[in-house]
């Protein structure tokens, strides 16, 4: 099965949103593809409502587009906007990063939902991926990102967007902070679609140093797509109707985390490792810390998760 994000309940269908007539396709908005918020970077755009569906909608069937809702007047918003900016720079075209003053556009923003901003959603296909709310720091919102990748390469969503506009000037990047060359190989195949390459270049980066914490968390993403595009289209029905096959409730758990639906994944692995013994305790344990890597150690969640499994192997 091509496993979709978007078919659980409460997704956001954008299609709707069409620009408002009389509107040229790209009509700039204000500000747009300029820098914003004292923060500029090349894979920035911002959206209005006469550009959202050019801006966001269509180029979310190429490359994920990542909609931050801010506002001058919200705490924390400028900062966040910051993060976000300089996140895209990192990214390099994996994803654009589109944002929508809701003072200025608040029938996008009554659309979508919004209630308080900052808000960051992603969209892909034209399609809610929920994200975030509040100011969170670069490591996080990096953590967020990265879970979106994976979300995105299952998806079918794995091109690389070409720059929208001139990137400010920046001091020069220092050695520890350019792209690591050696999981080169990796990202490239994971960017082709190629699940099956991706997992034999992280293996062998393994291989030669096997303590690799960030090929170990690749390979567990790249290992976790593949799984779950493999998975039946009944393993839900199947899981429920018998709580004992270890094998169906791992694949909805790794259902839910592609979902981004990451505390229901922990709890149901930790469930089935305390009905289980022996072997198959140890598989699903073994799964759960698979996870945990995809995840990342610095997520709360996992933090919670690793006491509660704690808590049910003793």
């Amino acid at each position: 099965m091509s496993q979709s994000n978007f078919s659980r309940p409460g997704a956001i269908d954008l299609s709707a949103l069409r620009r408002p007539a009389g509107a040229p396709a790209g009509a700039p908005g204000p500000g747009a593809g300029a820098p914003s918020g004292g923060a500029a970077g090349s894979y920035v755009l911002n959206v209005s409502e006469a550009t959202f569906q050019s801006d966001v909608i269509e180029r979310s069937l190429q490359v994920p587009v990542v909609v931050e809702f801010w506002s001058p007047r919200a705490q924390g918003a400028a900062e966040l906007g910051e993060v976000l900016t300089k996140l895209s720079t990192d990214f390099a075209g994996k994803f654009l990063l589109a944002r929508i003053d809701i003072d200025a556009n608040p029938q996008l923003a009554q659309a979508v939902g919004v209630q308080s901003v900052p808000l960051v959603i992603a969209v892909l296909r034209g399609q809610v991926v929920p994200l975030f709310q509040g100011a969170l720091g670069e490591a996080e919102a990096r953590q967020y990102l990265d879970q979106l990748m994976t979300v995105a390469v299952a998806n079918g969503v794995s091109g690389r967007a070409e720059p929208v506009g001139p990137a400010a000037a920046e001091a020069p990047v220092e050695e520890e902070d350019a792209p690591n060359p050696r999981y080169a190989k990796a990202e490239d195949a994971v960017g082709a679609g190629d699940l099956d390459g991706a997992i034999a270049a992280y293996e062998e980066l393994i291989k030669e140093t096997p303590n690799d914490a960030e090929a170990k968390s690749g390979l567990a993403r790249v290992q976790l797509v593949k799984r779950t595009q493999e998975a039946p289209a009944d393993i839900r029905t199947r899981a429920a109707d018998n709580p004992a096959d270890v094998e169906a409730q791992m694949l909805v758990a790794d259902v839910d985390l592609m979902g981004g639906h990451i505390e229901d994944a922990f709890a149901r692995l930790i469930k089935t490792i305390q009905t289980t013994a022996g072997d198959e305790r140890n598989v699903v344990r073994l799964h759960l810390l698979e996870l945990f890597d995809v995840v990342g150690a610095e997520d709360e969640r996992v933090g919670k998760a690793r006491r509660r499994l704690m808590a049910a192997l003793f």
